[in-house]
């Protein structure tokens, strides 16, 4: 049984297994997608010396790799806590967002170099390949990314999954349009240019990814959630006369926390007060793991008066 002043609720552990377990599957299915795209489209970028197929390779490349990383993540976080390890390891999902969030951007880097490289002396691009492995590229992305964004988006795990499948739709999109303008205009400084706006829209994709995850690390509060409203919500509840040391973080992806001292009056019953906090937590802000002190005001009587001593 929790402690007084604790409220964990099972049910709230219970729906996060059950979100991991339904976004695994959506995961090994956009794996299996990407691995079959990988293979096709570094056959093409090589056959066709395309750089923007070779980019698009390369964000296959990573997709591959982040939905690895969020796989063992996902399986990682729900790990039974032991005593050592009290919340288990639920954040490895955060781990393995930041991950995926690192590794776009070292993957955008790269494609800026090497596109920058060609951009002075374009190769002789094959535009119908291009195109060709372009348009089922597309095709293959969106149905990746379509099959994740069916999942609990509320997971930073599988968004970052996600995004970096968005990302290659968008890839496939740039590379359709350079092997067009390769095989109607012969402009081969289409395809290192393609692969330009690629690498920017793969680096964009990778802000969240490395802002909330570290949100997360530094226990910044929830984004969305306004610690002084929740603060002057609990001081409103009655019988409290204050709350103090007002903590609110994230342990992992929709799982915050929040611990509090709270204050009530004299006489005041501590459980009653505490059921109705907690209970207005949920209900207003769905925090529903809380650690609460619940004292009582002393009266000023019973409080030790010092009095200055003439000398």
């Amino acid at each position: 049984m929790a402690p007084p002043g604790h409220h964990h609720g099972l049910h709230h552990n219970e729906r996060l297994d059950v979100r991991r377990a339904g976004n695994r599957r959506r995961m090994a299915v956009a794996l299996a997608i990407n691995v079959v795209l990988l293979v096709g489209t570094v056959v093409g970028g090589i056959l066709a010396d395309s750089l923007a197929l070779l980019a698009d390779a390369g964000h296959l490349a990573s997709d591959v790799g982040a939905i690895g990383i969020g796989l063992v993540a996902a399986r990682l976080a729900g790990v039974a806590p032991t005593p050592a390890r009290t919340y288990g390891l639920q954040r490895s999902e955060v781990l393995g967002a930041l991950a995926n969030g690192v590794l776009l951007l070292v993957v955008s880097v790269l494609i800026v170099v090497e596109a920058l490289s060609r951009l002075g002396d374009p190769p002789n691009v094959g535009g119908a390949g291009v195109l060709a492995l372009g348009l089922a590229g597309l095709a293959g992305n969106v149905a990746a990314t379509w099959v994740l964004a069916a999942g609990e988006r509320e997971d930073i795990n599988l968004e970052g999954v996600l995004r970096h499948s968005a990302a290659d739709a968008l890839s496939s999109v740039g590379v359709v349009i350079a092997g067009t303008l390769v095989l109607v205009a012969g402009w081969n400084a289409a395809d290192p240019i393609a692969s330009l706006l690629i690498a920017a829209l793969i680096a964009a994709g990778s802000w969240r990814l490395l802002k909330e995850p570290v949100d997360v690390l530094m226990e910044s509060a929830p984004a969305g959630t306004d610690v002084r409203a929740v603060g002057e919500a609990m001081a409103a509840q009655p019988q409290v006369t204050e709350v103090h040391d007002l903590h609110v973080w994230t342990v992992t992806s929709g799982f915050p926390a929040l611990s509090a001292h709270v204050v009530v009056d004299r006489g005041a019953g501590r459980d009653r007060v505490l059921a109705q906090m907690e209970r207005m937590l949920a209900e207003r802000f769905d925090i529903q793991h809380t650690t609460l002190q619940v004292v009582e005001c002393a009266d000023p009587e019973e409080l030790i008066q010092l009095e200055r001593r003439s000398s």
